[in-house]
């Protein structure tokens, strides 16, 4: 019974690129210097979005997007959560009012749990309210006609909005303007990312909302993990610029290894 065609150069390529992925973890974990993830200006400015709500007195609203844990885009809604860690404990530090809004009822436990448990770990259980992680509805326009209403009700100052987004992306990103709130962007969805960067004072493309979780937080074992996902790339470009050369040149050495 032989392999099919091109499944060993795919095995070599997996074990390959898990390697380098373990091993830059490693060296992080050991204390060694790897490569560091360069200044993210949107993740640095959330702390100033939520020091200005504090000198307002004014609520500082956060959504981790519209898409479910289970969907295909549920890797920006994980994202999102990390930077609801982070966003949570910095209100909590400020004693700055936190008001989260959920759409996916899949979403609405794990954001909860997540801001009960970092005004517990900054010693400000009190803080936690019923009403601090909102379900609003599971239809996305009733949701973004509540997140809307939060906004000129209880006129947040800082609008930090993290995760996947469809046509409501440029709703929210006016209603936050109109009221003259700070605003934080961060999605992967291609085609919201120009309405974001076009009303948003801050965002952040693509992967940089991925890289968010380690940039924040500092852990040794993602920011490893991001430096060795960069370095597997890295490789993966040099074999497709060696790959282009060498047929230009006449040889299909490369094409006939990877076909094996």
């Amino acid at each position: 019974m032989t392999a099919i065609a091109g499944t060993k150069f795919l095995l070599w390529t997996i074990i390959v690129c898990g390697a380098i992925i373990v091993g830059v973890v490693q060296l992080s974990k050991s204390g060694k210097r790897i490569p560091k993830i360069r200044r993210i200006a949107g993740l640095d400015s959330i702390e100033e979005a939520i020091g200005r709500a504090t000198e307002m007195g004014r609520p500082v609203h956060f959504t981790p997007g519209l898409s479910d844990v289970t969907a295909e885009t549920a890797p920006q809604t994980f994202a999102a959560l990390e930077i609801l860690s982070y966003v949570t404990g910095l209100t909590a530090k400020y004693n700055t009012e936190l008001i989260v809004t959920i759409r996916i009822p899949n979403v609405f436990p794990l954001a909860q749990e997540i801001v009960r448990q970092g005004y517990l770990a900054a010693g400000k259980a009190d803080m936690f309210k019923e009403d601090t992680v909102r379900f609003l509805s599971s239809e996305q326009f009733a949701y973004a006609a509540g997140v809307m209403g939060i906004f000129h009700r209880e006129k947040v100052a800082s609008n930090i909005m993290m995760g996947a987004f469809w046509a409501e992306s440029l709703l929210f990103a006016e209603a936050g303007a109109q009221i003259g709130a700070i605003q934080v962007a961060g999605t992967a969805a291609m085609a919201q990312i120009p309405f974001f960067v076009a009303a948003c004072d801050y965002t952040l493309i693509g992967e940089e909302l991925f890289a968010g979780g380690a940039y924040l937080s500092q852990d040794k074992v993602k920011l490893g993990s991001i430096a060795g996902q960069d370095l597997v790339k890295f490789t993966v470009m040099s074999f497709i610029v060696i790959g282009t050369l060498m047929s230009t040149w006449g040889n299909s050495a490369l094409i006939e290894f990877m076909k094996k």
